[in-house]
């Protein structure tokens, strides 16, 4: 059955401008780092995505090395932009990344432009695009001159191969250093993507957003829901299926009893305001207007649906910032 999708999907979903560039990004973007990769069933990966699309969300945010295995996100993600997409390329923003090791060798990992440009070559053809609309180095390299990486960002973009550069996992510092070099290249620096959440807030202490407007660059947050942890997922403990149990990216360490009460006090003022605690902890990321957007995950095409909801009470007053900041003032 041809996909159609719906008439009214612009009519509810914010758009915020991604800092002084021409393009605005959905303030809830899906992200396809853990649930599209080929052990999950390719028919509920579709279904998530289009969904999404129908609801207003444009911007879908893959990398080289999503799956499992590496590169199985963007080959899914492919397959629905040929079955489904097609004729609705120019209304959806497509975004990748290069910066973690995806194959044997010294050049496949870090920063090298060699590294940048071929793994971007290889993400166009699993994806199926002759161009992404943001291209993204996905952390910094310690040991290539910053000059070379956003050189290489610079010249994926005068080669056609993408519309924008982005930057994930750069502190403060090294991100006006690298949006310094890419202004100077004619390549402006379009976004920075870092982790922020309720209970992670180094973008805080780090003074990102502030060096983000400096530059003119937007920010777009990912796991805004901490892995699952600002969910309802833990609230009657830690089931077998979790990604604390599952995952090597959160184990049990990170939900101590501190971190339980923490999040069941964080439920009770999300119950006050009518929300769930994910939904809640969405607003929270999204409260300051300079943070674009927030990246979402989703395994299931009603997890989606209840996030993306979200955008149906935004608005945090004072007084609720204030007991939500209360709640982890020692963080």
């Amino acid at each position: 059955m041809i996909y159609t999708p719906a008439g009214d999907r612009y009519d509810t979903m914010p758009y915020r401008r991604t800092g002084r560039s021409g393009l605005r990004l959905p303030v809830v973007s899906l992200g396809l780092w853990h649930n599209f990769g080929h052990e999950r069933p390719w028919q509920r990966q579709r279904d998530i995505v289009r969904r999404a699309f129908d609801l207003g969300v444009t911007h879908f945010d893959l990398a080289n090395n999503y799956g499992p295995p590496p590169g199985s996100a963007e080959e899914n993600f492919g397959r629905v932009l040929a079955t489904d997409f097609r004729a609705h390329r120019d209304e959806i923003v497509v975004s990748t990344k290069a910066g973690y090791d995806m194959w044997p060798g010294p050049y496949g990992d870090f920063g090298s432009r060699k590294y940048l440009v071929s793994s971007l070559d290889q993400s166009l053809q699993r994806l199926g695009l002759d161009y992404v609309d943001i291209f993204y180095h996905h952390r910094p390299d310690p040991e290539t001159p910053l000059e070379e990486t956003m050189g290489a960002l610079d010249a994926v973009v005068r080669a056609g191969k993408a519309q924008y550069v982005g930057l994930s996992n750069y502190t403060s510092e090294q991100t006006a250093a690298a949006a310094a070099i890419l202004r100077d290249l004619g390549t402006p620096l379009l976004i920075h993507q870092p982790s922020y959440s309720i209970l992670n807030r180094w973008i805080e202490k780090d003074n990102l957003l502030d060096t983000l407007q400096e530059a003119g660059a937007g920010c777009i947050a990912y796991s805004p829901l901490q892995q699952g942890l600002l969910t309802d997922r833990y609230l009657g403990g830690i089931p077998d299926d979790s990604r604390v149990r599952t995952s090597r990216f959160l184990n049990e360490d990170a939900l101590d009893n501190q971190t339980l009460g923490r999040i069941h006090a964080l439920n009770d003022i999300a119950k006050r305001r009518g929300q769930s605690l994910a939904q809640m902890a969405l607003a929270w990321a999204l409260r300051d207007e300079r943070m674009t957007s927030v990246i979402i995950g989703a395994s299931s095409v009603e997890q989606l649906e209840n996030n993306v909801a979200t955008i149906g009470n935004l608005a945090l007053s004072a007084s609720e910032i204030g007991d939500i900041d209360g709640t982890v003032l020692d963080l």
